[in-house]
């Protein structure tokens, strides 16, 4: 059995597979000192663990520490590469790349393998553009919902509003709508440039992962909901090398 493990700069997704079978899954947050503590008596079957992450250094070995208390097996990172099985990145560096960017298009690239868009909306938004051929186009990076909302709250902070959200984008009548309904209408921003993107690089599906991904859907995204995308890619690449 193996366990793989999303992480961000928060939180964390995870899931104990057995080939291609996942048999338990859960988030947790990286502050925690058992990010896993839903995993029960299966972590202890353990054989090896893969990690994806973009969480500081400093995080980074706090959770492999973590991991290492859970179970004995041994832990390795993966992290972008600069082609794998017809995907090639458009980074010349790709060190530079977050992990979860590279396991979220080759989980794409395995499954749609036909022109995409990978929309991640976590904290930090990543758009990245993948044509038929494989070759990754490039892509975007913007703040993420929450982000803003902790910008408003603390570089404004005689703005009030209220923090629960609505996908109106109408002219907001009250601070509160003022600042929610702003916030959905640059999503919905985002949202035209993407449609408009994926027309004019002849990309035949926009696949949508990440926390506020039905958001998005929500606002008019014709996105394909894909909340395990970044460990679909992780699960595979981990296969192919321990089978290689």
């Amino acid at each position: 059995m193996n366990l793989f493990i999303d992480a961000g700069n928060t939180r964390l997704k995870w899931c104990l597979a057995n080939q291609d079978e996942v048999l338990a899954s859960g988030t947790g947050s990286l502050e925690d000192e058992n990010p896993l503590g839903m995993s029960g008596e299966l972590i202890g079957k353990v054989v090896s663990v893969a990690i994806s992450t973009v969480a500081s250094e400093e995080r980074r070995t706090h959770l492999a520490g973590s991991v290492e208390k859970l179970c004995q097996a041994p832990v390795r990172f993966y992290w972008s590469e600069q082609s794998r099985n017809g995907l090639m990145n458009a980074y010349q560096d790709v060190s530079r790349m977050g992990a979860d960017r590279w396991h979220g298009m080759y989980g794409a690239w395995l499954d749609h393998n036909q022109g995409f868009a990978v929309l991640d909306a976590g904290s930090a938004v990543t758009v990245d553009y993948v044509d038929r051929h494989g070759q990754h186009l490039g892509g975007y990076i913007l703040p993420g919902l929450q982000m803003m909302l902790r910008s408003l709250r603390t570089d404004a902070a005689r703005i009030w509003f209220d923090p629960d959200q609505g996908l109106a984008t109408d002219p907001g009548k009250s601070t509160g709508e003022c600042v929610n309904h702003g916030l959905a209408w640059l999503s919905a921003a985002m949202i035209e440039r993407v449609i408009a993107d994926a027309r004019n690089l002849s990309l035949s599906e926009i696949l949508v992962t990440g926390g506020d991904a039905d958001r998005l859907i929500g606002l008019g995204l014709p996105g394909i909901s894909r909340p395990d995308l970044v460990l679909s890619g992780l699960r595979a690449i981990h296969a192919e090398e321990a089978s290689g």
